[in-house]
C-alpha cells in the first residue's frame, strides 16, 4: 500500500507541475489555475486509485504510453527546428500507438485465458 501512495503522489506532483505551466498559456488567473489544478489532482487520484489493479491486467499498455510520449516529443522536437507538423497528427499518433498495444495487450490476455483454462484437470 505505501509504495500505491508514494506513486500516486509522484503523479499528482508530475501533473500539477505540468498543469501549472500549462495553465498559464490560457489564463493569467491564479484563482482560476489553483481551481483547475485542484480539480486536476482531485480526478487524476480517483482514476489512479480506482483502476489500478484494472489497468496492470494489460501487459503492454505502459510501453504504448512510453512510445506514444516518444513520438509526442520528437514532433516537438521538429516543430522546434521549424518543420511543419500538422496539428492533426500528434493526437492520431497517440491514438494509433496507444491503441495498438491495446490490442496487443487484450489479445495477450485473451491467449492467458485460454492457455489457463486448458490446464485445469479433468476428472
Amino acid at each position: 500500500m505505501p509504495s500505491k501512495i508514494s506513486y500516486l503522489e509522484i503523479i499528482d506532483a508530475t501533473f500539477s507541475i505540468d498543469g501549472v505551466i500549462g495553465a498559464f498559456a490560457f489564463t493569467l488567473s491564479v484563482p482560476l489555475i489553483i481551481l483547475g489544478n485542484g480539480l486536476g489532482a482531485f480526478v487524476v487520484r480517483e482514476l489512479t486509485i480506482g483502476n489500478i489493479e484494472r489497468i496492470q491486467k494489460y501487459m503492454y499498455l505502459k510501453n504504448g504510453a512510453m512510445y506514444s510520449i516518444l513520438f509526442l516529443g520528437i514532433f516537438m522536437i521538429m516543430d522546434g527546428f521549424g518543420y511543419h507538423v500538422p496539428s492533426f497528427l500528434s493526437p492520431l499518433a497517440t491514438v494509433f500507438v496507444v491503441g495498438y498495444f491495446f490490442y496487443k495487450s487484450k489479445k495477450q490476455l485473451t491467449t492467458t485465458e485460454i492457455d489457463s483454462s486448458c490446464l485445469v484437470k479433468h476428472e
